[in-house]
């Protein structure tokens, strides 16, 4: 007589899931960890000022925890608060000074402010820490944001960024704000 094992085994896969999502997005390998996975959602979903609230208050707590500096900084800048973002990257940085993903987004905020110069810095800087980092956004990611195309990676920014400062001022395109706009933030 066989037994129907579809119980069975939809009961172990329930289970071994559990484990799984509990082992890998539950559980904090750092303290603060789930406070700034909750912050990092707010940042995706476009909750800034809650994004903003959470990153503090995970700092306020722990106050090395480099990405949580990180999250802080891309949430001032989506919200326009250029000098503190400026100064939030500055202090991640000084935290971690081989942090590639801080100076890929420190190099978006100076881009995006108009110091060109310093932007292309960043972005090497960036490429010589990680020199995946020029990869960008995998297939993955750019379906579940529902981007088509590519965007470009920070190394390509640069050297567009470096052969229009070779031009003539008048000949220049450097910012194309809603684009600018749509450039990927990079995180960890």
């Amino acid at each position: 007589m066989k037994k129907n094992l579809t119980p069975f085994i939809v009961f172990t896969c329930v289970v071994i899931f559990a484990i799984f999502y509990y082992q890998y997005t539950m559980k904090e390998t750092v303290p603060g960890e789930n406070q700034f996975r909750f912050a990092n959602k707010n940042l995706e979903d476009g909750k800034l000022d809650e994004a903003l609230r959470v990153f503090d208050e995970v700092i306020s707590q722990y106050p090395d925890y480099t990405d949580a500096h990180m999250g802080r900084a891309i949430t001032l800048m989506q919200l326009g608060m250029f000098n503190e973002s400026r100064n939030a990257f500055d202090r991640t940085i000084k935290l971690d000074e081989a942090f590639a993903t801080a100076y890929a987004n420190r190099g978006i905020l100076n881009d995006r402010t108009g110091r060109f110069e310093e932007a292309i810095l960043d972005y090497r800087k960036a490429v010589e820490l990680e020199p995946d980092i020029v990869e960008g956004p995998g297939y993955l990611w750019r379906f579940l944001h529902n981007v088509a195309d590519r965007p470009p990676s920070v190394a390509d920014r640069a050297d567009y960024i470096e052969a229009e400062l070779k031009k003539p001022e008048s000949e220049r395109l450097l910012s194309v704000p809603e684009l600018d706009e749509k450039q990927r933030m990079y995180k960890k």
